[in-house]
């Protein structure tokens, strides 16, 4: 394996936050001025899902992004917000953005041997602070309207409320209220690892050192029973399991799990969520987008314990896995795709939301896609077309 040391300061001399931007949809907005600062925005009308205010727009070295409710930060600070709309593979968030910025650095993309090649180049703290959080539970009889404004409703928040905290961080000097965090462990014993964090305004963040690797959120609904656990539901954020919660209860006993990645994908997150349920059966819930059949995928081959290669084609996806070679459908039942091709244990299921809907919270909201999940190959170039045509606006 080759042993690739990343120079963050070096991709970030070539990648900006606008070209990762402009990568994901979002569209300079004229109207705010074209200066020293510009403003991008993702959507249209009540349909604008973000805004950015992004800084020193010539010099790819020194962007940095802000919004309005006090998030900020740099390029790779966006990619993290950002990364289940890429498609790459790591063992956690750092191997997965430096893959991301290799590809727009048009660099070739690192392989890693040594964690601390890009850790310590990066200067990040990957640990979890505790006392840089106040955190509360949620009131029953306050529920926070970020959770209406999302469809959820209060009898499905009272019944997730002890794995849902309120939490404040002390050293946010542009915001001083309360966010909805998503406590993330590895266990039952291993304590509180970081959390999911969700605001107004379409605020979404992760408490800083917050463990992607190997915690995630766990909402056991067993009441401690971990042996009764039969099926423990993965999505791809909390949002969307407690919307699947929602719209699912009444075929759902008490006995399963719901499961938050937090929009990334580690192995580690997998592996630790599995083994508090020996006994259960993982479920497929990820979003209806190529990133989520290939979550599911991995997923799989995770759970059944066996090696697999995934690589997107024009036709959908091309998988290899014990000695074989096939395609994948991304807009049919993946289980049974595979089960033709090779043989597995049906450990895992899968219970995506309804094709027309992006995910489970989507389906909630009654805000079905507007767009299919395979691209024909004259879109795809259109698309890249009308990407290039904005950055030479700029």
């Amino acid at each position: 394996m080759a042993d690739y040391k990343i120079n963050f300061k070096e991709l970030k001399s070539r990648v900006g936050v606008d070209d990762v931007a402009y990568s994901l949809g979002y569209r300079l907005d004229r109207k705010a001025g074209v200066g020293k600062y510009i403003e991008l925005v993702l959507g249209d009308g009540r349909d604008r899902r973000d805004t950015i205010i992004v800084s020193n727009r010539r010099d790819k070295a020194s962007q940095v992004y802000f919004r309005r409710d006090g998030s900020k930060g740099d390029v790779i600070t966006f990619i993290k917000e950002n990364l289940n709309s890429f498609i790459v593979s790591g063992k956690d968030d750092w191997q997965k953005v430096a893959k991301v910025m290799a590809r727009f650095a048009n660099v070739p993309e690192p392989e890693f041997r040594e964690d601390s090649h890009y850790v310590r180049s990066a200067n990040v703290s990957h640990v979890f602070d505790e006392s840089r959080y106040e955190v509360r539970p949620v009131d029953p009889q306050r529920i926070p309207r970020i959770f209406s404004q999302r469809g959820i409703s209060d009898e499905t928040v009272r019944s997730l409320a002890p794995f849902i905290s309120l939490i404040r961080d002390t050293r946010n000097e542009n915001f001083d209220g309360y966010n909805i965090g998503f406590p993330y462990t590895e266990s039952d014993e291993s304590g509180i690892k970081g959390y999911e964090i969700r605001g107004m305004g379409g605020y979404k963040s992760k408490a800083a050192g917050t463990n992607s690797s190997s915690a995630a959120w766990v909402a056991d609904l067993s009441g401690g029973n971990i042996d009764n656990v039969r099926s423990v539901f993965f999505c791809e954020s909390a949002f969307d399991a407690m919307a699947f919660y929602q719209m699912n209860r009444v075929r759902l006993d008490s006995n399963i799990a719901l499961v938050s990645l937090g929009g990334t994908f580690s192995d580690g997150q997998i592996q630790k969520a599995m083994e508090r349920f020996p006994n259960a059966r993982a479920i497929d819930c990820f979003d209806n987008d190529i990133a989520g059949r290939i979550y599911g995928l991995r997923l799989m081959a995770l759970v059944e314990d066996f090696p697999i290669r995934i690589t997107k084609t024009a036709e959908g996806l091309k998988v290899e896995a014990k000695g074989k070679s096939f395609e994948v459908d991304p807009e049919s039942p993946v289980p049974a795709q595979v089960d033709r091709n090779i043989s597995i244990r049906h450990k895992v299921g899968q219970w995506t939301p309804p094709k027309a809907f992006k995910d489970w919270n989507d389906c909630l909201m009654n805000k079905p896609m507007e767009t299919v999940l395979t691209q024909s190959k004259h879109e795809r170039e259109s698309n890249l077309a009308e990407q290039r045509k904005s950055s030479l606006k700029l």
